[in-house]
């Protein structure tokens, strides 16, 4: 029986959780206005919205109170945010070529045939909740630590160019605050499958905040001198265009 004052604090970091994952979920929305207003996918990546459909079919399986009982916060967050990924990978079938389109439904496809495969597996050859929690918990900690590692390239690429000009810090800090808020609730009580990706998701979340700190100076002197330039080379243009004008 869990003290009522931990349940509480407990409800309380799932809401924050909620709200957290959910500003997460939806950051990449100013990408997918563009696509619709271009009609065209261009060359962003479908992989990471694939990751999280993915990751939240598995977390809405795990959070069913036949496989994990007193989850109604996780089930929550994750059914919408199953919603909105699979909104977004329909946006790319719509707007991506013959080509794409077929990779990211074949991709679609096999992740639908991956769940059932798990969900009949769980149903019928494991019998207890325990069995169903811990079977379904590992691969949605896989599935979680892909989502939150998914950003390791424009890390690597802040680091390289000194600059967090493409590393939006809406998104890292909702990327820590997100880990954060279920990694508490994965201590109140201990639950080591919600506590253990959302920790590592805390600390990548992390490292994304302390390189925006690292490297905020350096991209304004960077962004200052790009603007400089580029006022000479227009001043320059403009006086060479009169000079040569009758």
């Amino acid at each position: 029986m869990v003290p009522a004052k931990i349940e509480i604090a407990r409800n309380v970091a799932g809401v924050v959780g909620n709200i957290a994952a959910l500003s997460l979920y939806l950051s990449p929305a100013q990408v997918f206005i563009r696509i619709c207003k271009k009609r065209a996918v261009e060359q962003f990546s479908p992989t990471p919205y694939l990751v999280m459909l993915m990751n939240q079919m598995v977390w809405t399986l795990f959070a069913m109170p036949w496989v994990h009982p007193n989850s109604t916060l996780v089930l929550s967050i994750s059914a919408t945010g199953g919603i909105i990924a699979l909104f977004f990978v329909i946006l790319f079938l719509i707007y991506s070529d013959r080509k794409k389109r077929l990779k990211v439904g074949l991709v679609v496809l096999l992740e639908l045939i991956l769940v059932v495969v798990l969900t009949l597996v769980v149903f019928t050859l494991l019998h207890s909740t325990r069995r169903r929690s811990l079977a379904v918990g590992i691969i949605g900690n896989v599935t979680t630590i892909m989502l939150y590692a998914s950003p390791f390239s424009v890390m690597k690429r802040v680091i390289s160019t000194k600059s967090v000009e493409y590393m939006p810090f809406s998104l890292s800090l909702a990327s820590f605050a997100c880990g954060f808020a279920w990694t508490c609730y994965g201590l109140l009580p201990f639950d080591p499958f919600i506590c253990f990706s959302n920790g590592s998701g805390t600390l990548l979340g992390l490292g994304q905040l302390i390189l925006y700190a690292i490297y905020y100076k350096s991209t304004k002197r960077q962004m200052e001198a790009r603007q400089t330039v580029e006022g000479e080379s227009g001043a320059v243009l403009g006086g060479g265009q009169q000079r040569t004008s009758p």
